[in-house]
């Protein structure tokens, strides 16, 4: 008599994967079981949360595009400035996630929480401080990037909602770290599917007015989006306080915990440093553009920038899968399945970086020309494009070693 497979050796096809991670959305021990299908549960939800991220600034660029270069300017210099933001946070988040999982795979679900809760605090506290300074010095900072003045004054009270609303912006981030550390991906995606939603349909209504919503413009489209993120960490607070995941908090949780804190700025700071000094460059290089080559090279140049990371925050997604993996796994003793996590990942994350190179060299002109008919602005974009995803394949391996050194703890490593 033929005996059953176990549950063990049992193939689980690729359609009921793909259900799994964007559906059930539970939280996932990946300390066994089958590599592929772990990479997979992760990384699927986290590709679409990625390309969720990227796609606020596509909406944005899309509508706002049709008020003119100089609003298509002003949209890519705060975009600029705000990766320091998105630095700030994503350091954080990484942090999170290293130290959520492997707390995770120590099976301690209490410190994770604990853990989890130190994080947010220290990113409302940072991100206050980064807030107030946005409103205050709105104008300087667009000056500092080189903006024209036709730019500065459109664009000041753009900067001033998207740089006071910068508290919305990390918490989506170190929350949805949280979440991935914990093994439940899909919760992350799902926030954020949600703030683009609303973003989606809040933008042409501010920007343009409809019925008794005034015409706000480019304001217009800093509300949209900042409404749509506050959505998406009321629902993100709503799930770790009502939820049923492994990271659970309480009202007894939601207390300073100064030793705690120490230990996640001890981890953070190093991790936040690397996306500093690498989103440094794209500042400098948005400033020197604006200078050197007035609104219409800084406008092609910013329409490009926005389609490469359109699809550079999917493969960052699954670049992340790693983290959580190599954090899980060292969490519970495996380093051997850890390193086993990470090349399996550099794999598929090649693939996608050679899918899209491709697609960038061969279709250039009509991904330009979606987001705007200047014609000097057009050639701009396409060149710079064609130049940046030269290097894609590369650049999808470093990611995810980048990912893995962060989940591992090994901030000092990445930062040099």
């Amino acid at each position: 008599m033929k005996a059953s497979p176990s549950p063990h050796t049992q193939r689980t096809s690729p359609f009921t994967i793909i259900r799994k991670a964007l559906l059930e959305g539970e939280q996932q021990d990946f300390t066994k079981g089958s590599l592929r299908r772990a990479v997979v549960l992760l990384a699927i939800p986290m590709i679409i949360e990625m390309g969720m991220e990227s796609v606020f600034a596509l909406v944005d660029l899309f509508f706002v595009g049709k008020l003119g270069p100089h609003a298509i300017s002003t949209i890519g210099l705060t975009e600029s400035v705000l990766t320091i933001i998105y630095s700030l946070a994503i350091g954080g988040s990484m942090a999170a996630t290293a130290l959520v999982a492997r707390r995770v795979g120590e099976k301690k679900p209490a410190e994770a929480a604990e853990t989890a809760m130190q994080v947010i605090f220290v990113g409302v506290g940072v991100m206050l401080i980064v807030g107030v300074a946005g409103l205050l010095l709105a104008p300087n900072i667009l000056g500092l990037m080189g903006a024209e003045p036709e730019t500065i004054r459109i664009g000041t009270p753009y900067i001033r909602i998207m740089m006071g609303s910068s508290t919305f912006i990390a918490l989506l981030f170190l929350i949805n770290g949280i979440f991935r550390g914990a093994g439940d991906a899909s919760l992350a995606m799902k926030s954020l599917t949600l703030a683009n939603i609303c973003n989606i349909i809040l933008c042409p209504v501010l920007i343009r007015g409809i019925g008794p919503v005034p015409e706000l413009g480019l304001a217009g489209a800093a509300l949209a989006t900042s409404i749509g993120r506050g959505v998406g960490v009321v629902y993100q607070f709503w799930h770790l306080f009502n939820g049923k995941g492994v990271v659970k908090l309480t009202a007894a949780r939601v207390r300073a915990q100064w030793s705690l804190i120490r230990t996640v700025l001890s981890v953070a700071w190093p991790a936040t440093l690397q996306f500093v000094i690498a989103s440094c460059s794209w500042v400098f290089l948005a400033r020197l553009v604006a200078e050197t080559g007035g609104h219409s090279a800084s406008a092609g140049y910013q329409v490009a920038l926005r389609l490469v990371v359109f699809f550079i925050l999917p493969a960052w997604g699954i670049s992340n899968a790693a983290a959580t993996l190599v954090g899980q796994n060292l969490g519970a003793g495996d380093p051997q399945r850890a390193e086993a996590a990470v090349w399996k990942t550099v794999k598929y994350n090649m693939i996608f970086m050679a899918v899209v190179s491709l697609l960038f060299l061969l279709a250039t002109r009509p991904l330009i020309a979606f987001f705007t008919k200047d014609a000097a602005v057009a050639e701009i974009g396409v060149e710079a494009l064609r130049i940046i995803s030269a290097g894609y394949v590369f650049y999808g391996m470093g990611m995810v070693l980048v990912n893995s050194f962060n989940g591992a703890g090994k901030w000092k490593t990445v930062k040099v």
